[in-house]
């Protein structure tokens, strides 16, 4: 095993600043979303404690829960071993996905197209 001398992640290696964060169910293990994480969002999220992300589409922060309610308490943050993507372990109140699924992965790929489910 090899150690980094990282203590973080490294944003250098993201695409202008930003790396990908997957927010992940703490207690099922579901994988709950995809967004993406600057500096700022990530300091933010250890500081509060509630996961925030940056938004690409308006280009500012974005607190996961502030207009839907439905925070992510993060428990663990976990750094991938090219320190280029982040997982969140979180506490999920109510659904993920915007549309109102718990999890935004609530299609599954099969042989007759796209299925609808949802694991909530």
């Amino acid at each position: 095993m090899t150690e980094h001398p990282t203590q973080g992640p490294d944003f250098n290696r993201g695409n202008n600043g930003l790396l990908p964060a997957i927010a992940q169910d703490a207690s099922s293990g579901q994988v709950l979303m995809l967004a993406y994480m600057n500096q700022q969002s990530y300091d933010e999220t250890l500081a509060s404690g509630q996961a925030t992300y940056w938004s690409r589409s308006r280009q500012s922060l974005w607190k996961k829960g502030e207009t839907s309610g439905h925070w992510q308490t993060v428990e663990e943050v976990f750094i991938d071993c090219d320190a280029d993507t982040i997982l969140l372990k979180v506490q999920q109140q109510g659904p993920a996905c915007h549309e109102g699924y718990q999890s935004c992965f609530y299609r599954q790929v099969t042989d007759e197209g796209l299925r609808v489910i949802d694991h909530g």
